[in-house]
């Protein structure tokens, strides 16, 4: 298996923080900020709604991060079981060659 390099490391660690600071500002713009009492009753009404509206978007978004790490996990097991067979396929082959080298006496 190859190890990644330095630059596709760090590449790989842009898109990850880059990813955390948009779930970050996702639950940012869910949270409750009712900094003045006159209007509780306005919000309490309006915030049942949108934490419910927000709590949905985070099990989506969450729902979306699990189909795409699964899927990214199938295609790498996929991969291996390929490289696996090809190897195999290639090992066959001189195992073919040393077996007709033999029968054609090429070979004691």
């Amino acid at each position: 298996m190859r190890d990644l390099s330095t630059a596709q490391r760090r590449s790989h660690l842009r898109f990850l923080v880059f990813l955390s600071s948009i779930s970050l500002q996702f639950i940012s713009g869910f949270s409750n900020d009712s900094s003045s009492p006159k209007n509780e009753t306005k919000t309490e009404g309006h915030s049942t709604s949108g934490s419910s509206t927000g709590s949905s978007v985070a099990i989506i978004c969450l729902v979306i991060v699990a189909v795409v790490l699964l899927s990214f996990f199938l295609f790498k097991f996929w991969q291996k079981k390929k490289r696996e067979e090809q190897y195999a396929r290639l090992l066959k082959l001189f195992e073919e060659d040393d077996e007709l080298e033999l029968e054609l006496g090429l070979r004691d």
